[in-house]
Order: C-alpha cells, then structure tokens, then sequence
C-alpha cells in the first residue's frame, strides 16, 4: 500500500496465499496514515476491521468501501513536521478470514489423570480434530489478535488444543464413572465436549463447527485388564474358555489347507460380496444426491437467539448490535465501548480469569478447569 505515499490515495486489498491465515494485518509492520478516501475492497469470504488513532471503528463487509480519516495528501505530511513528517493519526485494516478451518488436531501432549470407580487413578491419552470458524471479527482481534500482524492456525493451535484438553478432561470425569464405559459412548461424548468447548471459543468471537474423537487409549496395562474383563464377561467358567481356544486352534489350521470345502467357502463368499457391491454403491450415490442443499439466508441473534436476516447489523427482536466489540470474560455478556463493569455479574471488564492451581500437586490448570490434568483431583 505504500509507506512513503504523499500524494496518492491507498488501494487495500488482501489473498489467502497460504490458506491458513485466520487475519491479516495492512500494513504489516505498525501502522500507516491512511488517508481520507482511501478504498477498502473486501471479498465474500472475508472481513474487514478498520482501526483509526488505536480503537476499532467498524468492520465491514463484501464490497467496495471508502475509508474517512482526517490525513489529507500533503497537507497532513507538511502539517506532520514536528513528528518528523509521520502523521500522528494512524490507522491500519485487519482482514478476517470467514472460511471454515478444517483438520486442526487436537491431543495430550502429557497423559490426563481419570479417577476410575473400578481401577482407581488411570492415565489416559485422547487424540482427535475440530474445525473452527471466525463469526466475530472485531471480538477475534481485540481478544486474540492483538497489535500482530498475521495470525495463522499454527500460532492459536497450540492455546485451542490446551482448551479441548481441559473441558475433555472436565467432561469425562463428569460424565464417566469407569473407562469400561467409553467404547460405547465416543459419539455421545463427542457432541458434549463440543457443546462445552462452544463457549471458550465465543469469548474470542469463534464458533466450533466440528470435533471429533479418534480415540481415548489407557495405557497397556490397562487395556489388557480391559480385554481381560471383557473376555470374563463371555464365559462363565475356564472350561468354556479352552473351548473356544481350541476351536479358534481348529480354525486357523483349517484357513491355511487348500480343501475343497476351504475353497467353495470363498467362492460362495466372493459372489455373495459381487451380488451386493452394486446395490450398495447405488444407494450411497443415491443418498449423496439428494443432500444437495443452498447456504442459509438466516442466523441467530448472539444476545437473544432469536432467528434475523444474516446481513443485519442489528437484531429487529432485542436492538442489539451484531458486531460485537467486546465479551464479558467471566458471564460472556456483550459489553458495549467504554463500559468498565459487566452490566450483568458487575465484574470489571478488563479483569482476565487467573489460571487455577491444584491443591493437591500445584499442577497449573485453566482458571474454570473442574478436573486437575495431573492427578485427577477434583477442584
């Protein structure tokens, strides 16, 4: 856009070239004197926050748009002499990336503590993804962002992974007595964990589209009390027990003989699996067809929930602004510019949740963890 332009007036703009910047800062280093009647041109994936002397005074949507500033082509630069010609009225553009970020993994760098009703304290590694998007520019870079210039998935992932681990560690101890539990339940605690992570991601204007879980794994020991349970839960008695071995013995001596039985056995198999592969590929190209669906014209207000028009900038139900300067950090009710207390719980605005300590190990915790991550204490 031209640091050293006197004349001219600045044309902004800005491409993804990488695919993974959630914002993107003009200029990139510092500041700029942006002058009156400079053009914003804004696509239909992104937004646009346009900060003047420090504050954030509007984000903008797709389209073409005319940025107002009081720097005027040379007057402002000769008025500016005693700064040393540098305009004291900056201003600089932080484009958003509206996009769905998909793939972004999430795991236990160490093993959580989980107090099991039947096995005492175990320790468990979980692993799995989630998506996220941005639906609160201004929120996203007053809260997160901050004075960086770009920020990508790499540099939040690292914060975001530590969150899923501690509401996944909180939600299981409150939702699970037993780790023999958990095989049947991966789904059902998928959809909790994410409706729990939702409100951590609103407070820096992020929404959770998506989170899934590959796998919970105990340690050896531990599956293999596991199996063991599991094997005992079958059959009554050891004598049942060498039965099946033995059968299992007959089995695989009777996989490796080239019999005729052998034989018309994977025949059979072969065109039982050729009469139904047809049938269901039709069905499954079937189904993909009829998902066809076009993208909603609605949303939802973010202070009363009620269904608006989803370029309204205002709710036509509460009143309420849609573009949300800051978030309470402790009820996350929006706060208007300037407020000092939260009009709902009356804490200070500007007061961050301190971390949590365990009592019992000192391990540092996030300032609402339920659960310790070290040794399973309850808080």
């Amino acid at each position: 856009m031209g640091a050293h332009n006197l004349v001219f007036l600045e044309f902004l703009e800005w491409f993804d070239e990488s695919g993974r910047e959630l914002v993107h800062r003009l200029p990139e280093q510092g500041s700029a004197d942006i002058k009156f009647g400079a053009q914003l041109t804004v696509r239909e994936s992104q937004a646009a926050v346009f900060f003047y002397n420090g504050k954030a005074v509007g984000a903008f949507g797709p389209g073409r748009h005319t940025l107002k500033t009081a720097n005027i082509p040379i007057l402002t630069k000769l008025a500016s002499l005693p700064w040393g010609f540098k305009s004291p009225l900056r201003a600089e553009v932080y484009f958003t990336n509206f996009k769905t970020f998909t793939n972004l993994k999430w795991g236990t760098r160490d093993p959580v503590a989980f107090k099991d009703t039947q096995l005492g304290l175990v320790r468990l590694r979980a692993f799995g993804i989630f998506n996220l998007k941005i639906v609160q520019p201004v929120l996203f870079v007053n809260r997160l962002v901050g004075t960086q210039g770009v920020y990508t998935t790499e540099e939040i992932s690292e914060y975001l992974n530590q969150v899923v681990v501690s509401r996944f560690n909180d939600y299981i101890g409150e939702k699970i007595s037993t780790i023999f539990d958990l095989p049947a339940q991966y789904d059902e605690l998928a959809k909790g964990l994410a409706e729990k992570i939702q409100e951590d991601f609103s407070r820096f204007g992020m929404a959770l589209t998506g989170l899934y879980i590959n796998a919970i794994t105990p340690p050896p020991e531990v599956q293999q009390a596991i199996d063991d349970k599991s094997r005992m839960a079958v059959f009554d008695d050891m004598n049942k027990l060498m039965q099946m071995k033995t059968a299992m013995a007959m089995e695989k001596i009777a996989e490796g003989s080239d019999s005729i039985a052998g034989n018309g056995a994977q025949a059979g198999m072969g065109m039982g699996l050729g009469v139904m592969l047809p049938g269901m590929f039709a069905q499954q190209l079937s189904s993909q067809g009829g998902n066809t669906a076009s993208p909603p014209s609605t949303t939802h207000c973010c202070e009363c929930k009620n269904t608006i028009p989803m370029d309204a900038n205002f709710c036509p139900q509460c009143g309420h602004q849609q573009v949300i300067f800051e978030k309470c950090q402790s009820c996350g009710k929006n706060i208007t510019v300037g407020t000092q207390f939260c009009p709902r719980c009356g804490k200070a605005v500007q007061e961050k949740i301190k971390p949590r300590f365990c009592a019992k190990c000192g391990a540092k915790d996030l300032g609402d963890a339920l659960f310790c991550n070290q040794c399973g204490e309850k808080h």
